[in-house]
């Protein structure tokens, strides 16, 4: 599979998962919290504009998924950079601060997409 194929199917994967969760949080922000264990978002507006931040984020991913060679500066900033810090910060607020363990899905789910990216990203495009 390409360099430039890898980066598309990676980017229609995570906007797909960054828009879902985002308009969950929209959606039905005190649903998501029981699922996972945690406290219902106190304001309630702190989930939705979590949520509008990753409908925004994920609708983003379908600029490098159609031109994932231009747009591979997105890439950088949305997979290694956000996810792979986000799945940090989960796993620090839960050995730290005693989140639920739920949140480690959200660390994994993260990280799993910020370390494929970084993989893509740094593969050589004739392999």
């Amino acid at each position: 599979m390409s360099s430039d194929r890898r980066l598309s199917v990676i980017a229609a994967i995570s906007g797909l998962y960054d828009f879902v969760v985002g308009a969950l949080l929209l959606l039905i922000p005190l649903q998501v919290a029981g699922w996972f264990g945690s406290a219902p978002p106190s304001p309630v507006i702190n989930a939705n504009l979590n949520g509008m931040f990753l409908v925004a984020v994920g609708t983003g991913y379908f600029l490098p998924y159609r031109e994932p060679e231009r747009y591979r500066g997105y890439l950088w900033v949305m997979g290694p950079l956000l996810k792979g810090g986000g799945a940090l910060i989960f796993v620090l607020d839960y050995l730290f601060r005693g989140s639920p363990i739920a949140f480690l899905l959200f660390a994994a789910s993260d990280g799993a997409l910020a370390l494929l990216t970084l993989w893509a990203l740094t593969t050589d495009k004739g392999s």
